[in-house]
């Protein structure tokens, strides 16, 4: 009898894995996972302990969730408060009686990457109606010169080169530049009617932003598979694929293909129209291939700081947010502002963290890269290091989206489980669907988990509701 009793509690306390691993192992056996590869791992925020391991060291494409890496190592490295600044000012000889400059304006980049942008708007109201207003103010009046912005902060590669080429000229695959503007991206707006009918392009928002881009979209059917083709610098380009029908306002949106000379020729054009004589065109420091040197400062626009670019960046999954950030820590530590050198940041920042970097394969900031690989236990490491170890986890923690409320889980993990328990960073692309993050079980235990899933076949929603199964399961039983 006592034996049989054992052996009862052993079953009882069994009971949670069985349940955990029948969610997983239901994923594994359905039809989809076929040709898939899954790394997934969970452990215990505050021990370190495992609650559930399956291929954690395996190397897959992560998505955004490589998203996690740069940010963890940018707080931790710059501060929360670090702040970029953006600088106009000129050069040469001002005759204050005559307000004639003889020099240039030149609008110096700080690689700030959300001057101008919407999100931030409280940080840049009308930053550059104040500049011009700052200029006349200096007694300006007439510039024997050009305005020139200086680009050369980071390096005049904006887009890290294992990028594919379907990506760059679309708002998410905007590049990285010295001096970025409007979250380098516009909005190209289209009324559509039935399929195969004409469309009509309604407007441009913002205007100065226009690009001569060749139109060889089709409307067809209900989905969105419109795509720019555009690259960093080109003047021209084309637009291309399908989008729906009978949309009264259906929108593109299209990176910028050069921000510092969009920012020269917006400055240009506001100078002239205020009556301030300018004998030059707009140009920048790339174009000219020199730096312009000894510029009298004007005024300077500062960024928000550090931690509400970060909260924006992981709450909405902003790639061009993490490609600046991975050239700032490039520029800072390696003076080098190149997503190389910043790569070589992040990981001797992840070798101080004590996360094993053998199978992690950073190639930008963002996940945007079909070339990024990293395990799931690499993942979790990390986030353990953060919560138990990092100086600024309150921060971090404050910029992973909640379950089911906000950012890019708004409509995901909705279940009232996860409600209040689950914060994470999502990632997604073409047969890739990951998720890493913290959870609080129904026993009120604090995990650490990561779940990295390549190559299935079949709708993506579907492997998100088994992911949802699986850790709705870890919620309940852990």
């Amino acid at each position: 009898m006592r034996i049989k009793f054992l052996l009862f509690l052993l079953f009882l306390i069994s009971l949670p894995s069985l349940s955990q691993e029948k969610a997983f192992d239901s994923f594994l056996a359905d039809s989809v996972m076929k040709h898939a590869a899954v790394s997934f791992y969970v452990i215990d925020a505050d021990s370190g302990r495992i609650v559930f391991d399956y291929n954690s060291g395996k190397s897959l494409i992560p998505a955004s969730v490589m998203k996690l890496v740069t940010t963890s190592a940018a707080l931790e490295l710059l501060g929360p408060g670090y702040t970029f600044r953006t600088t106009i000012g000129y050069t040469g000889d001002l005759n204050k009686r005559s307000g004639t400059l003889k020099g240039d304006i030149v609008i110096k980049g700080g690689g700030d990457p959300a001057l101008g942008s919407k999100e931030f708007e409280e940080y840049y109201t009308d930053f550059t109606g104040k500049w011009i207003d700052e200029i006349k103010k200096a007694g300006i009046k007439k510039i024997n010169g050009r305005i020139i912005t200086d680009d050369s902060y980071y390096d005049y590669q904006p887009v890290p080169p294992v990028w594919l080429w379907e990506d760059m000229g679309n708002y998410y695959g905007a590049g990285a530049y010295g001096l970025s503007l409007f979250d380098n991206y516009y909005e190209i707006h289209f009324k559509t009617s039935f399929d195969s009918s004409n469309h009509i392009i309604t407007g441009v928002f913002s205007e100065e932003c226009r690009t001569e881009l060749s139109d060889r979209l089709i409307v067809s059917g209900t989905d969105d598979e419109g795509y720019v083709f555009a690259a960093p610098y080109d003047k021209d380009g084309w637009i291309a694929g399908r989008i729906p029908s009978n949309e009264d306002d259906f929108v593109l949106k299209a990176s910028i293909q050069d921000p510092p000379l969009l920012m020269a020729e917006i400055i240009d054009k506001k100078l002239r129209s205020a009556g301030i004589k300018i004998s030059g065109d707009p140009t920048t420091a790339r174009l000219e291939s020199s730096v312009p040197e000894d510029v009298i400062s004007i005024i300077e626009v500062t960024s928000p700081p550090l931690k509400d670019i970060i909260e924006e960046l992981n709450h909405e999954s902003v790639n061009l947010y993490a490609e600046h950030l991975l050239k700032e820590l490039g520029k800072v530590f390696k003076n080098d502002g190149s997503t190389l050198s910043g790569t070589l940041v992040i990981n001797e920042f992840l070798g101080n963290a004590g996360v094993n970097t053998d199978g992690m394969f950073i190639e930008d900031g963002s996940g945007l890269s079909p070339l990024d690989a990293v395990n799931a236990k690499g993942l979790v490491d990390l986030l353990f290091y953060m919560k138990n170890k990092g100086r600024y986890f309150n921060e971090f923690f404050a910029s992973l989206p909640d379950a089911g409320k906000e950012g890019t889980l708004k409509y995901y993990f909705t279940d009232p489980v996860f409600i209040s328990r689950m914060s994470a960073k999502s990632g997604s692309m073409t047969r890739v669907r990951s998720y890493s993050g913290y959870i609080k079980t129904y026993a009120d235990n604090d995990l650490i988990f990561s779940i990295i899933v390549n190559n299935f076949t079949g709708p993506s929603r579907y492997i998100v509701a088994h992911i949802e199964e699986i850790l709705k399961e870890i919620v309940l039983n852990e």
